[in-house]
């Protein structure tokens, strides 16, 4: 996961498809969450991630460390990619409510990145639709959104409130 240009993906494709190939290798793959090294910790998300897409089952084992292991990093990377992989797999009633609740801290202030606020949302507006998270908890923050920087965010939180 490390070497290559600082903002590219570098050889994710090449640890997704060994991981794929050899499910035991995912928990090396998780590991690298931890590294020093951001930009590792951000290549691995991004893989965990896709891994997820094809395979979200093989995430569940580790669903119950997120909240002590990575809810609690600050890297925008690492929020994003989780918000996804919270919207790919079967959470348990508990699970889902951690996750909501988490995604609801990052969408409670208008300066959250816009990649974490994109995705928060979405996953947020997932939840609300399964009958998970509360229609009128996520008006509010759909509308704190709107007051972001970013017009992107501020279109994706008008277009998730015009659906509701």
């Amino acid at each position: 996961m490390a070497g290559g240009h600082a903002n590219s993906l570098g050889r994710v494709n090449e640890v997704i498809e060994a991981v794929l190939n050899n499910k035991s290798r995912l928990s090396e793959l998780y590991g690298c969450l931890f590294e020093e090294d951001a930009w590792v910790r951000m290549r691995a998300a991004d893989a965990l991630e896709k891994i997820c897409r094809e395979r979200p089952d093989w995430l569940l084992p580790y669903i119950d460390k997120f909240p002590k292991e990575l809810a609690v990093s600050s890297q925008p990377s690492v929020q994003w990619h989780l918000a996804q992989i919270y919207r790919e797999v079967a959470l348990n009633p508990e699970q889902k409510r951690f996750a909501a609740d988490w995604l609801a801290g990052l969408l409670s202030a208008p300066n959250t990145d816009w990649i974490v606020a994109a995705n928060a949302m979405d996953t947020l507006a997932k939840f609300t639709k399964e009958g998970d998270f509360p229609k009128n908890e996520l008006i509010k923050l759909l509308t704190v959104q709107q007051q972001h920087k970013s017009k992107s965010v501020v279109r994706r939180a008008g277009k998730l409130l015009a659906g509701l």
